[in-house]
This record gives C-alpha cells, structure tokens and sequence, in this order.
C-alpha cells in the first residue's frame, strides 16, 4: 500500500467516516468503490478530488504525504464504561497525527524526543511499592511535597507528550501509550464545550496514566493495573506526609468542608483524598462507606463541591512553533501546516501579521 493509501485510511478513521460515509460527505463526486481503490493503492486521485478529499476530512494536503513515522505500542484506554471501537479508533488516529506533526516540529529544531525516566523503580507487588515509586518520582522531579501546579506543563517539561480532545462520550477518561518505542503520550478527555470535565478530574487521570507508563505492571491483571495506577495518582497528587499533617493519622469523623480545602489546595476531588484516606488507614473501611453514602446522599458523586480554580494548560508545541518560524527555520506555509491549518486561518488566529 503507498503512503497516499495509508494516509488517507488514517484520515477517514480519524473523522470516524465509513467509506459511503465519505462518498456522500463529498457529494458522491467519487463512488464508495473509488475510495476504496484509493486505500487499496490501486489508483491515486486527482489534484482536485485531493483537495475536495482535504476539504472533506479538514486535513492539510501535506498531511498525505508526511513522511514521520508514528508507531503507538501498549495502548490502554481508561475508560468508566464500554467505548465505541469506531471512537477507539478515530482517537489514535488524532493522536498519531498531531504526534507525527510535534515529531516532526522536534526533528525541525533538534530536539531529542527520547524520554528517560532517570531511576529505577523497584518491581511492584504492594500498594507500599508503588508509594515508593511516587516518592521517589516527586523526589526526581524535586517536587518536594507541595501541591503541583501545571500537571500537564509539568508532564511535557519531562519529555512526556500530553493531547487534549473533546469527546461527547463520557465514558472516556484518558489513555497512555508509547510512540516509536521510546516517547511516552497521554491523551486527556477534556470533555465537551458544554460540559467540561471538572480540572481535579483531568489531574488524576493525568497521574492515571502516567503509571501506566512507568511503573512495571505487565504481569497484572486489567483491574489489578488499574487499582495500582489509581493508588499512585493519590500518592503523586496527595503526599503521604502531608495527608499525616493536615488530617492526622487516625479519625473518626470527616467534614466535607475540611477535604474541599486540601481539594482547593492540591487539585486533587474529594472522593479520591476519602479513598486515599482510607488506603493510608486514616479513616477506618466502615467510615468510609458512611463517607461515601453521604456523598451520593447529597449528589456530590457527579458534581462535587469546592470547584479547583487551577490552571492545566500545555503551550509548548505552539512555543516550539512559533520559535522555528521566528528563527526562520521554516515558512509560514509550513508553520499552517504544522498546526494543520489554512494559512489564511493559520494568520487570522494566530495574529501574524
């Protein structure tokens, strides 16, 4: 199969279109059976049926024949309840797209993509294990025990790639793999323009996944790894020493007002610092399901109190952007390209005059 073939089958699943999808989206200027020749490699289209095909998928032309290379390996999904395969798809897709563009941007400049953790965490069998692992990993970072403003800028400063979608299904929560065997990418589900997902939300599936990219749990189960994952999102959010500071180390009773400052403080929900709580034997299992009851009596299980006013934003691939074209290491055709724009659009939003 040429590139071409790939490139445009990529698109496709990308917009989440079957081939007939396409056919009546391009007002079956081609026939069903013409697009599938074109995926087949059979035959290669027109100048003008690539340009209706670009219109078509709202992709670059470029976008065809990009040569970077994008290879996703242990993918895992989080995800609440069953995910359409078709969206599956489609959001590798996305993903494999804008990482072959932010490669390619990194190639641009010399930037070595590569990620190195830079120590070694001992194999996991405990929730103590992956404690250590956390504090060890704030350690690394120099991250101290204060709360972590930026996550996602943060991830990014460390040589891990972060993407943002908007999905209307709220089943999804994030996903990690890792690109060409050695960049780790964490795909974040910021919800929809009409109902975003609360910032303390996005954080710990932040965390979620990044165990999912360093901690050694190959030989677990699906719900072992994700109780593990889950435990050191607590760990790197909420330090065990500062959970011993400001709740102590035994209590019978819990205000809601009290977790919603460390939640203010620590962008970390409610209900994880209860199940937190709970791990680190600060409140007994019985006192937390009252805990929890309460919540759902209350209805803060879908919508907690004490909203996180946090800032979790990710500007680098526009800083790397804007310093290739500003030492003119590429034009502002290619810049439009890069962000998978129109140069027109490329100047009206961007403000290049």
């Amino acid at each position: 199969m040429t590139q071409f073939a790939e490139r445009l089958k990529s698109a496709r699943t990308m917009a989440g279109l079957s081939l007939q999808d396409l056919a009546e989206k391009l007002q079956n200027r081609v026939t069903r059976q013409a697009l599938h020749k074109y995926e087949k490699g059979e035959i290669m289209p027109d100048s003008e049926m690539v340009g209706l095909l670009c219109d078509a998928l709202g992709v670059r032309p470029d976008y065809f024949f990009r040569k970077a290379e994008v290879n996703l390996e242990k993918v895992e999904f989080r995800k609440h309840q069953k995910f359409p395969v078709k969206e599956k798809k489609s959001i590798i897709e996305k993903t494999r797209d804008f990482l072959s563009r932010y490669i390619e941007l990194e190639e641009i400049l010399g930037i070595n993509t590569a990620f190195k953790l830079g120590f070694t965490i001992d194999p996991i069998s405990s929730k103590e294990d992956v404690e250590n692992a956390a504090i060890a990993l704030r350690r690394h970072w120099k991250l101290g025990t204060d709360p972590i403003f930026n996550l996602i800028e943060l991830l990014e400063d460390n040589h891990i790639k972060v993407i943002e979608i908007e999905t209307e299904d709220d089943g999804l929560e994030g996903v990690s793999a890792m690109v060409n065997g050695s960049i780790p990418v964490i795909v974040l589900n910021r919800g929809t323009a009409q109902r975003k997902k609360p910032l303390d939300r996005i954080r710990f599936t932040a965390m979620h996944e990044l165990a999912h990219v360093i901690l050694p749990l190959d030989s677990f189960t699906e719900k072992e790894k994700e109780k593990f994952c889950h435990y050191f999102a607590a760990a790197m959010l909420l330090p065990k020493d500062i959970v011993a500071k400001e709740i102590g180390e035994g209590r019978s009773k819990l205000m809601i007002q009290e977790l919603g400052g460390l939640k203010l403080q620590y962008g970390i929900s409610i209900q994880a610092i209860a199940y937190r709580l709970k791990d680190l034997k600060v409140i007994s299992e019985s006192y937390f399901k009252q805990f929890m009851f309460m919540m759902t009596h209350l209805g803060y299980r879908v919508d907690e109190p004490f909203q996180y006013p946090g800032y979790e934003e990710s500007n680098r691939f526009n800083q790397l952007l804007f310093k290739a074209l500003g030492e003119e290491y590429i034009s502002m055709s290619k810049a439009a390209s890069l962000k998978n724009k129109k140069l027109a659009e490329f100047r009206s939003e961007y403000l290049v005059a």
